[in-house]
């Protein structure tokens, strides 16, 4: 029998910010109980993810294995940089959504640690964006420009009202302030009020596709909403909640059929035109900032393009 700890190649980050606002419990005691050979590194404020990894993997025992425990945004972060270095992903899920988690079937930090301790490690299908030809980021779960990425801005601005308070807000805003944006693909001009492009095929009947269906459909589905109805209908459009978009349908405040576009590709890319541009998108919840000229974006699929730990019962 080995004498080596358990957890012993594994780098745990934990992004406290995204448990101690939603008023959650410290797990990281738990993960230490059940990998008590785990380096244990709790981010500061004035860190970076990608810092505290890179000097990780230059010490002269690097681990194998990169285990974050945080929201969405920590989650894709960490899937990118896992990529870079060449380690094993291992979600530890304590966000608000934890989207890319759940498609994974690991709905809480146990069952995280349940597949690590199983070793059901399996590759799974992502998505690289890049603007501009700059370099590619990594995506889990979708890139979305228009309402959304405004939406979640206006949100951002007031925290101090706490998510749900600050999203009724933004969403209110929104209505009366949404804009439509002018896109070019293929050399046709569309002037639409949002567009999202998710890994793996998704629900046909869900506009905003901000959590994946599948873990190994390397393909990228796109939703174009083009802007032909009022601003009330862009914003129902982001609802993804299947009782929520149950009710706005009964409401008929969802767009019909005929305004939505869908796209199956496993390299998508448009131009968002000069003049229209949004000054931000977003990549799995986390807002980028971009000039207002203009930019092009292109979201390629990557088979196989990241090991995780799953659970046995992985789709």
């Amino acid at each position: 029998m080995s004498d080596t700890p358990i957890g012993s190649e594994v780098l745990v980050v934990a992004n406290a910010r995204s448990g101690a606002s939603l008023g959650r419990p410290d797990r990281v005691p738990d993960v230490q109980r059940r990998m008590p050979g785990a380096t244990v590194h709790r981010l500061g404020e004035d860190e970076t993810l990608d810092d505290v990894v890179a000097a990780a993997v230059a010490d002269d025992s690097p681990p194998r294995v990169l285990a974050i425990l945080g929201g969405d945004g920590s989650v894709s972060r960490a899937a990118h940089l896992a990529r870079r270095h060449d380690l094993t992903l291992l979600v530890l899920p304590n966000g608000t959504f934890n989207h890319f988690a759940r498609s994974a079937g690991i709905e809480d930090v146990d069952a995280g640690l349940d597949a690590y301790a199983a070793g059901h490690v399996r590759p799974v299908a992502v998505a690289e964006v890049s603007v501009d030809g700059g370099d590619p980021i990594t995506v889990l779960n979708a890139v979305s420009l228009g309402a959304y990425p405004e939406f979640l801005a206006e949100r951002e601005r007031r925290t101090s009202l706490g998510k749900w308070w600050g999203g009724a807000v933004a969403a209110w805003r929104e209505v009366h302030g949404a804009h439509p944006v002018d896109v070019v693909r293929g050399g046709k001009r569309a002037r639409v009020w949002s567009v999202f492009a998710g890994v793996g095929r998704n629900d046909p009947d869900h506009i905003a596709t901000m959590q994946r269906a599948t873990l190994h459909d390397a393909v990228i589905d796109v939703r174009v909403h083009h802007a032909r109805g009022s601003r009330l209908r862009a914003i129902a459009s982001l609802a993804f909640g299947k009782n929520t978009v149950k009710v706005l349908r009964a409401l008929r405040v969802m767009p019909p059929a005929s305004d939505l576009e869908r796209i199956l590709d496993e390299d998508f890319e448009l131009e968002v035109a000069a003049g229209s541009a949004p000054d931000i998108w977003v990549h799995d919840g986390e807002l980028e900032e971009v000039g207002a000229d203009g930019f092009r974006m292109r979201v390629r699929a990557v088979a196989d393009g990241l090991r995780v730990y799953l659970p046995a019962a992985d789709g």
